[in-house]
């Protein structure tokens, strides 16, 4: 099983790189953010694409998710819902059958913080809620996309580093520690690869910061304990696009979720 994630910073922008990142990776699950557009507002090469069902969530010029999932992989089209909380349509969740078990996927965007720095927080504590509920309910749950928060210093270039800065705060990263704990989820990415100091998602955009390598993780594909234990890679591949976030890579053996 492989599930990608990839906020791509306007997808009208974006759409034939889009296009050939499911080429080339043929996804089962494809979920995307930051796609700043209607659907109405499609273009043509990615409104449709063959062989998934898709579900665009998303408004003109600001935020917006996407969440395809692959014929062969689910066995019927998936139901799709927007939780209460969702907020500037920011969240997507699939219920898919499939032969690698039953198991709810979200395309998450969590509002960075700069504007509003409350909705933020309400925003990530109603995540939480949510998450336990269905872990309280038996469901397992894979939550992708940019989470902005950049979870632990190592997630952050030593010359980004300012614990005063949103994204990096204490409260930030105690909610996102708080939305692991309780939901029993796992951070895919840094169990796999838990040393490296330059696994980053996310580039600020000037100064040759991405060619350099000097950026943050924001990025995440965080997995109950079934579907997480059967991880086998998790990258971010920052040669990929020019959006001013990497595609995250997340790819699984095969198994049934629990």
């Amino acid at each position: 099983m492989k599930i990608v994630t990839w906020n791509v910073n306007g997808v009208r922008a974006r759409a034939e790189q889009v296009a050939a990142l499911i080429e080339r990776e043929r996804p089962d699950v494809l979920c995307l953010q930051e796609i700043k557009v209607a659907p109405d507002h499609l273009p043509r090469e990615i409104g449709d694409v063959p062989g998934y069902w898709c579900t665009w969530h998303g408004t003109k010029g600001y935020s917006g998710v996407a969440l395809h999932v692959r014929h062969g992989f689910a066995a019927t089209c998936p139901t799709i819902t927007h939780p209460a909380f969702d907020h500037e349509t920011r969240i997507a969740v699939a219920d898919i059958q499939s032969s690698a078990g039953a198991f709810m996927v979200a395309s998450i965007y969590v509002p960075n913080g700069g504007k509003d720095f409350p909705a933020k927080i309400r925003f990530l504590e109603a995540m939480t809620g949510w998450a336990a509920a269905m872990r309280a309910a038996g469901r397992a749950l894979v939550l992708c996309g940019d989470m902005n928060v950049a979870r632990s210093e190592i997630d952050v270039h030593p010359k980004e580093r300012n614990p005063r800065l949103t994204g990096q705060l204490p409260e930030e990263r105690a909610l996102f520690e708080g939305l692991l704990d309780t939901a029993g989820l796992h951070d895919v990415g840094r169990e796999l690869d838990p040393d490296n100091h330059e696994m980053y998602s996310w580039w600020p955009p000037w100064r040759s910061m991405r060619a350099r390598n000097i950026g943050w993780r924001l990025d995440y594909v965080l997995a109950s304990d079934g579907l997480a234990a059967r991880a086998v890679s998790c990258p971010a591949q920052r040669e990929v696009g020019t959006s001013d976030h990497a595609p995250v890579v997340a790819t699984f053996a095969d198994g049934v979720a629990k």
